[in-house]
């Protein structure tokens, strides 16, 4: 079993957690709402982006170790939430790990398909949050991507690093562990002193 294998199916559970996490702190969730947002969760991303690279069957459809990967997060958010919930940034932990390991290996797969660098970028930031997108406009949230701190430039940030450190030739798993500490970095620094990027438009005069 490879490496790029074993992170992608740690990012799926991580995701699947991040996605069982933010549907169970909705009013009664069932098992089939928190199971349904936790899938989408997870294949959200990934699935948009082997779509855009015409990469078919979508990995979770050729692989049922991913839904396994799914089902193991979402009993594990189940036996562990009261646990969880006692962490503050618990949802934070968990949307991070995942949306860092899906950036970088988004942004492989995208250059093993042949294209050009920027483009992997943009893939592998699409594989990295648009499963949280997804996840906010089914839970009735303000899409992560739109809130004030930092999200998808962290991915970018993190995409941006490993491509350059894959440029020169750097081994790698420490190119890969580099990106994924770098995304983190920026993402909880990002939400613990609560940075965004200026504001889109100017105002009036």
């Amino acid at each position: 079993m490879g490496i790029q294998y074993t992170l992608e199916l740690v990012g799926t559970t991580f995701f699947a957690v991040s996605g069982a996490l933010a549907a169970s702190d909705k009013s009664k969730p069932d098992w089939f709402g928190v199971s349904f947002i936790g899938f989408i969760t997870a294949t959200g991303g990934g699935s948009l982006r082997d779509m855009l690279l015409g990469s078919y069957p979508l990995t979770w459809v050729n692989n049922v170790n991913f839904i396994y990967a799914i089902i193991g997060g979402v009993f594990f958010a189940s036996l562990f939430m009261t646990q969880l919930k006692k962490i503050k940034p618990y949802l934070l932990v968990f949307d991070t790990l995942g949306m860092a390991l899906f950036t970088i290996l988004g942004t492989e797969k995208a250059l093993n398909f042949g294209v050009e660098p920027a483009i992997a970028a943009i893939m592998g930031m699409l594989s990295a949050v648009m499963g949280g997108v997804i996840r906010d406009v089914l839970t009735n949230e303000i899409p992560v991507i739109f809130r004030k701190e930092i999200y998808a430039t962290a991915s970018i940030a993190g995409a941006a690093l490993y491509l350059y450190l894959n440029h020169l030739n750097v081994d790698r798993m420490p190119a890969i562990l580099s990106s994924i500490f770098l995304i983190s970095v920026i993402r909880f620094v990002a939400v613990k002193y609560n940075l965004s990027l200026p504001k889109f438009g100017r105002k009036s005069l």
